[in-house]
């Protein structure tokens, strides 16, 4: 921790902020989306489907606009993006306490979509742009308080939803009008350097800039390579989950096995990313430091494999063991996957683009991965289904390892054959 609050003190006042600010988006979204479907159904007695609409045109406004988001960063500037998506989600988290109808609540969950769009692909272009050549060493130190906001946020909102939710919204929403309101004041303006450049780039027209990275292959190959770490890494919330519940019940202690999944996950992040990242960039190549994060992240459903071969026990503490112990090892090295591999990811795409449209290319590589999200949570539930009803519980494991072990043998040969090395700007 000393190591990486000296890191922080050494980077420029921009980096710092954005640090900050990114821990406190987190913040403010998870204190309020993980209680959300809960009021949906049960505050509001909305019917199920209708509560999934609600969430997935979230989902959708958010993965459908990063492009668009990306491209109007380059476009109009950083700073203004970040602005204007955390205005935006003040507005949509307050909606989402006080609206009741249907058409309300579905305009401000696509208004809290679209906020993600418009600084997500900004916040991460202007980090690499003031971080310069530490690039890979700010985005450790970013993920460090990425982590710390998800961490912290649903402790946070689960106290205030215990008094109401409405509270909960009301409170999220002032966190973002507050950073709001520090980035109007505090966050520096594009340097005068960098509005030549870009202005430059901007006498392309738009299609033509896309174009442009629809033709860089080198990226597109990148860009769906890593497909497989999000859906290997959204595993934490989809079906560790849902393997604890199924052996430990849905009860308090099923509660507290899946809370011990993310504590684990958030903690070995905050406490190890920055010397996991020292370690790698000291013996590493970017290439072979990204195989070998995809590389782990496959490995860490073995122990779950593993445990298909042991009997479950009825009941007892044998039970509890095997609904603990294999998901908390396997989200224990999906963290230890993703700190290899995530700064060494977002400068990866830095480089594929040359230094040129970084939030568009940051939009696209987005837009691109939530795609596979959406398809690979669609796989991973068929197959957990299909595992129960056919009795093949090795079977999602199996999947899931294949996949880490094919993306990286992807990344490994990208490397190998020199298409992740830094293209001229």
């Amino acid at each position: 921790m000393k190591t990486s609050l000296a890191q922080i003190r050494s980077h420029e006042r921009s980096v710092q902020l954005l640090l900050l600010n990114q821990f406190t988006i987190n913040l403010g979204f998870y204190m309020l989306m993980p209680y959300l479907a809960q009021h949906l159904s049960g505050s509001l007695g909305l019917a199920g489907w209708l509560v999934g609409l609600v969430l997935g045109v979230r989902n959708l406004s958010q993965q459908g606009m990063f492009l668009v988001g990306g491209t109007l960063a380059d476009r109009l500037g950083y700073k203004p993006l970040i602005v204007a998506g955390c205005v935006l989600r003040t507005l949509g988290f307050a909606a989402l306490g006080l609206a009741d109808s249907l058409p309300a609540l579905l305009a401000a969950s696509a208004a809290t979509g679209f906020a993600g769009a418009l600084f997500n692909p900004a916040v991460r272009a202007y980090l690499a742009a003031d971080a310069g050549e530490r690039r890979v060493e700010a985005f450790a130190l970013f993920n460090v308080f990425y982590q710390a906001g998800i961490l912290l946020g649903p402790l946070v909102g689960m106290l205030l939803t215990g008094f109401s939710f409405r509270l909960t919204c009301l409170v999220s929403a002032a966190i973002f009008a507050l950073l709001s309101a520090v980035q109007i004041r505090s966050l520096p303006a594009r340097r005068p350097d960098q509005v030549a450049r870009v202005g430059a780039e901007n006498q392309e027209g738009v299609p033509a800039q896309w174009r442009g990275m629809v033709r860089n292959r080198p990226f597109l190959l990148f860009a769906t390579a890593m497909i497989g770490s999000y859906v290997l890494s959204f595993q934490v919330y989809l079906a560790l989950p849902l393997e604890v519940r199924r052996l430990g019940g849905q009860g308090e202690f099923g509660t507290a096995a899946v809370a011990l999944l993310f504590a684990v996950s958030g903690l070995a992040t905050i406490f190890g990313q920055t010397r996991v990242t020292g370690w790698c960039k000291q013996r590493l190549a970017p290439g072979q430091a990204l195989a070998w994060g995809l590389l782990s992240m496959g490995l860490a459903f073995v122990p779950l494999l593993a445990a298909t071969a042991v009997p479950v026990p009825d009941a007892g503490i044998g039970r509890r063991l095997l609904a603990v112990v294999p998901p908390t090892l396997a989200a224990l090295l999906l963290a230890l996957g993703t700190m290899v591999a995530y700064p060494f990811e977002m400068d990866t795409i830095v480089q594929l683009s040359g230094g040129r449209l970084v939030a568009t290319h940051y939009g696209l590589y987005n837009t691109v991965c939530g795609i596979g999200i959406t398809l690979g949570n669609l796989l991973t539930g068929a197959a957990l289904d299909t595992a129960r009803a056919a009795g093949m519980s090795a079977l999602p494991w199996l999947a899931l390892l294949v996949l880490g072990l094919a993306c990286a043998g992807s990344l490994y040969g990208l490397h190998r054959t020199d298409r992740l090395t830094p293209v001229a700007a």
